[in-house]
């Protein structure tokens, strides 16, 4: 990827080409356009076939096919305060968890466990960031586990109706080498006020998964779970 990061958290990359194609990604103020009230038809759909990056993988979601090994792996949910992180963390591992502040700091750290087509996943909400090139406490934690407890998946949410602001995170933890998908929540509030994002488009310039959802009204998640599982066994097949 071409794009070089200035340290400070609100400053986009630089990389025009990329900036270029959101025109195309992004389409604004089509308040003629109604927005779509069935939600569970528009993102609950093969994974397969809203990304590219997890093409060529059919049969793997099976309900016969086994788990690749038996061990638990680990998804880290990221994203900036208030995209619906949290409410997308107990979606997916319902009411089993622990808060714990994270060792030698006064940031709490939640972990739970979640089973998605027969894998078990430690699932672990980090605190809200902006940048890996950490201000706050909390955005130090957040770098720390990232790249001490080595992730098989992290999930990047961010918010659909200010997504531009929120991709250079994304475009840094692809830098980073970390194993990426993207989850623009709240789709249903952009498309109420007449945005609409080309998620397959996205997917493609990015090269990794990316996942539509309104996780208040439960829409999109399963294909979030999809998405997880099929990545996580493409990487390590």
């Amino acid at each position: 990827m071409c794009c070089n990061f200035r340290k400070q958290a609100t400053e986009l990359p630089i990389c025009p080409l990329f900036w270029e194609e959101m025109t195309d990604i992004i389409i604004d103020n089509n308040s003629h356009l109604a927005p779509h009230k069935n939600y569970r038809e528009r993102f609950d759909v093969t994974a397969r076939k809203e990304n590219p990056a997890l093409r060529g993988n059919a049969g793997l979601l099976r309900s016969d096919k086994k788990p690749a090994n038996g061990k638990t792996k680990k998804l880290i949910l990221v994203g900036s305060p208030n995209v619906g992180k949290s409410v997308i963390f107990n979606s997916l591992t319902g009411s089993y968890v622990t808060v714990s502040n994270y060792p030698g700091t006064t940031v709490e750290v939640t972990r739970g466990k979640g089973r998605f087509y027969q894998e078990v996943y430690e699932v672990v909400d980090t605190p809200g960031m902006y940048s890996l090139f950490p201000i706050t406490e909390e955005e130090r934690v957040t770098r720390t586990l990232l790249f001490r407890e080595k992730p098989d998946v992290v999930v990047h949410v961010v918010d659909a109706k200010n997504l531009e602001r929120m991709l250079p995170l994304t475009l840094q933890l692809l830098e980073a080498g970390l194993p990426v998908i993207l989850t623009v929540n709240m789709m249903d509030e952009a498309e109420a006020m007449g945005r609409r994002i080309d998620l397959l488009r996205l997917s493609e310039i990015l090269g990794i998964p990316v996942v539509g959802t309104a996780a208040t009204s439960h829409h999109g998640l399963d294909l979030l779970k999809k998405a997880v599982v099929e990545y996580v066994r493409k990487r390590v097949a």
